[in-house]
């Protein structure tokens, strides 16, 4: 049976210390990616926040609300983007449409934009919210612009194609558009990198060469 002393000194090396601790809960909620920028500041804090409360999914919901009604409500557009009304004003209105409404995450960042005079920014504070949370889930944007509609079988064989140079665990958002301009071939938009395989931007590329 184990003395006193050796039962402390037992739990002393079993147990991380509190900074180590510390540091490995702060790595659990620190955003997948890292964005900069005015309108990152607020999402990453609001990631972290939502992250420690576990309610990553809940937030992103309700900031795409937000958003649809900023589109679709022409007086709450106006609201959010008036800066002719006070701060305590816009702030005052925002507890009395959202309290109890919304999760404490996400009534804390309109209220915070409310009194920072940031509203306006709300919907791209969202979008960058959700570029976040599609990080975290491994999923990828994919834009693929034709000169024609791509039919649905060549659809798939290039989203197939893209999976392998992508990496293991990642999950194609494929859109499609057409632009006659082009000429042919495809120009493919994934993430912030673009390449072009188009037969107008070959030919833009010769005549780069030909001067």
């Amino acid at each position: 049976m184990l003395s006193s002393a050796l039962l402390r000194a037992s739990s002393r090396a079993t147990t991380r210390p509190a900074s180590l601790r510390a540091l490995s809960t702060a790595a659990e909620h620190r955003p997948p990616v890292d964005l900069h920028g005015i309108h990152a500041r607020y999402a990453n804090a609001t990631y972290i926040a939502a992250s420690k409360q576990g309610v990553l999914d809940a937030v992103e919901s309700e900031l795409l609300a937000v958003k649809a009604s900023a589109s679709n409500s022409v007086p709450f557009r106006y609201f959010l983007d008036n800066p002719l009304i006070s701060r305590d004003n816009k702030e005052a209105q925002v507890k009395s449409m959202m309290e109890g409404k919304v999760s404490d995450v996400t009534f804390n960042l309109m209220t915070t934009l409310a009194g920072n005079a940031r509203l306006s920014e709300v919907t791209k504070i969202a979008d960058t919210y959700v570029e976040l949370m599609k990080a975290r889930r491994g999923e990828v944007e994919v834009t693929i612009t034709s000169a024609d509609k791509l039919s649905k079988t060549h659809a798939l064989a290039i989203e197939a194609a893209l999976k392998t140079q992508i990496g293991e665990g990642k999950k194609v958002l494929l859109s499609t558009q057409v632009d006659p301009t082009i000429l042919g071939g495809l120009q493919i938009q994934i993430g912030d990198k673009f390449l072009d395989l188009s037969v107008g931007g070959k030919i833009e590329t010769l005549g780069r060469t030909a001067v």
